[in-house]
C-alpha cells in the first residue's frame, strides 16, 4: 500500500478543483494549474478532499497512485501559497540584479551573465547577494534555481558562487607547504 497515496489532500478555501475526463484542473488566487491523469488511477472528489486509488493491482498502478497525490498536493499548495526558493551570492564582485525581464549577473567572468525571467515565475534580488524565485509549479522553480545556480556553483576552498540559501558547502583545507 502507497503511504503518500492513502492520505488524501485537503483542499483549502479559495481553491477550487475540477475533474473533467482525464484532467484535472486546480485554480486558486495564484493561478490556474493542470494534470493529465493517468488511466490506471482513479481520482474522485468528495466535498473538499482529493482522494486517489489504484484502478488494478499492477505494479504501474500502485506507483502512480503515490506519484499522483504527490503531484495534486503540490498543485493545490502551488496555487494557493506558491513555491520560493532563495539562493545566495558569495564572492568579492559577485552581484545579481533584475532589470525589466532579465536578471543580471556578474560572477567574475570577462562578460555580466544575462538570464531572461520566465512569465510563470517573479524574481526579486533584495540584496545584490540574494537572489529569490518564486512560482506555483514547484518543478518549475527548483529548475530555474538549479540553471542559475549552474552559472557558478559553490566551490569548496572559499565558499564562493552561487549556492541554495539552506545548503551547506563542505569546506577543504588549502594545499600545505
Amino acid at each position: 500500500m502507497s503511504r503518500v497515496g492513502k492520505y488524501p489532500v485537503s483542499v483549502p478555501s479559495g481553491v477550487s478543483v475540477k475533474i473533467t475526463g482525464p484532467n484535472l484542473t486546480v485554480s486558486g488566487k495564484l493561478g490556474e494549474s493542470q494534470l493529465a491523469l493517468r488511466d490506471n488511477v482513479e481520482v474522485t472528489l468528495d466535498g473538499n478532499l482529493v482522494w486517489v486509488k489504484p484502478k488494478d493491482e499492477s505494479k504501474h498502478a500502485r506507483m502512480m497512485w503515490g506519484t499522483t497525490r504527490a503531484l495534486i498536493n503540490n498543485m493545490v499548495k502551488g496555487v494557493s501559497e506558491g513555491f520560493t526558493v532563495n539562493l545566495e551570492i558569495n564572492g568579492v564582485g559577485y552581484r545579481a540584479a533584475v532589470e525589466g525581464s532579465v536578471l543580471k549577473l556578474q560572477l567574475g567572468y570577462s562578460h555580466d551573465i544575462n538570464f531572461p525571467i520566465p512569465a510563470d515565475v517573479t524574481m526579486k534580488c533584495e540584496k545584490p547577494t540574494a537572489i529569490t524565485i518564486s512560482g506555483r509549479d514547484s518543478q518549475r522553480v527548483g529548475q530555474i534555481a538549479a540553471e542559475i545556480r549552474a552559472f557558478r556553483g559553490p566551490e569548496p576552498y572559499k565558499g564562493k558562487g552561487i549556492k541554495y540559501q539552506t545548503e551547506t558547502i563542505l569546506r577543504k583545507e588549502g594545499k600545505k607547504k
